[in-house]
């Protein structure tokens, strides 16, 4: 096995991404030892149970000795936690995160940042409608992307603390690549952001209906809103954070999404046949796109009825 990227590294936040990551670094040699931190007196106790790291009961302890120091917490409470965190960092240290809102991550990061460590915004598109520590595992990250988001006037101390970041997630089975921030939030408001805001509406227009019984919806359902309730049943603190932190970007798509809706219902209503076969014919080449860019299976339920580790695929 090939030496330890970090000696040591600390998670702040021992949810599904925290946890995974431990698991990972271990799993995988990227960290020589993990140092585990929640503000959650029951997380840390059920983190300690799991095994998965050394649990701290400060900030302070978790990250006074690493060598760099991953967030895992909501995008709202970034500011906060990076602001508590970077004064018991050591100099030279690393500071990054994992949120899905990058200009926001990077306004929080540089306000905490004092000047004698690196802060290095990223964000692992990856993830499971699962959460809490009993949730993670080391294969969460294999084959899917992760985003850097780094400043672009950074030294060269700053420019290695990059490649080392990168090399980390590399090890843990990744694609990584490096973006403006502002672009990844572009990106992610239409990608992931707005599908899962789509999802939370569409489940919950179901149960208000008031023509169809809440029991018909859970008994009748078929795949199409099942996959959208596995959606929706991601963590509600992280989305909304996610939308209170990306609003700009989210209006920008859902108003686009909102036209391109409305053309579809005129359709349906005036009988336009056409219209309808060219887009839906359209949808099936982006659903084909995606199968040969290999970031989703064409297997029969997508692929989601094996197993990955004891875990199905998200």
């Amino acid at each position: 096995m090939a030496d330890p990227v970090f000696e040591r590294i600390a998670i702040v936040g021992v949810g599904l991404i925290g946890s995974s990551i431990a698991r990972a670094a271990a799993e995988y040699g990227a960290a020589g030892s993990v140092a585990l931190y929640d503000m959650s007196d029951d997380v840390r106790t059920r983190a300690a149970a799991l095994g998965i790291g050394d649990v701290s009961e400060t900030l302070a302890d978790a990250v006074g000795a690493a060598d760099c120091v991953i967030l895992c917490v909501p995008v709202g409470a970034l500011d906060e936690v990076a602001a508590a965190t970077v004064p018991h960092m050591k100099a030279g240290a690393i500071l990054t995160d994992v949120g899905s809102v990058k200009k926001q991550a990077a306004a929080a990061l540089a306000a905490a940042d004092n000047g004698k460590i690196h802060a290095i915004p990223g964000h692992p598109i990856a993830g499971t409608e699962q959460s809490g520590p009993e949730a993670g595992f080391p294969t969460l990250f294999r084959n899917a992307w992760h985003i850097l988001t780094p400043r672009e006037d950074g030294d060269e101390a700053y420019t290695d603390a990059v490649a080392k970041l990168a090399a980390f997630w590399t090890a843990l089975g990744a694609k990584v690549e490096t973006m403006e921030a502002a672009r990844h939030d572009r990106v992610l408001a239409i990608t992931s952001h707005l599908p899962h805001l789509i999802a939370f509406n569409i489940v919950a227009t179901a149960f208000d209906m008031e023509t169809v019984e809440q029991g018909e919806v859970v008994k009748y359902s078929a795949g199409g809103f099942r996959d959208f309730t596995r959606i929706a049943a991601s963590d509600p603190v992280m989305w909304r954070d996610v939308f209170l932190n990306n609003k700009e970007a989210v209006l920008e798509c859902l108003g686009r999404f909102s036209e391109d809706l409305a053309a579809l219902q005129r359709a349906i209503r005036w009988g336009d046949g056409d219209m309808l076969m060219r887009e839906f014919s359209r949808a099936r080449t982006i659903r084909k796109a995606i199968i040969d860019a290999g970031q989703d299976s064409g297997a029969i339920n997508f692929g989601r009825n094996e197993a990955v580790n004891g875990k199905a695929k998200s």
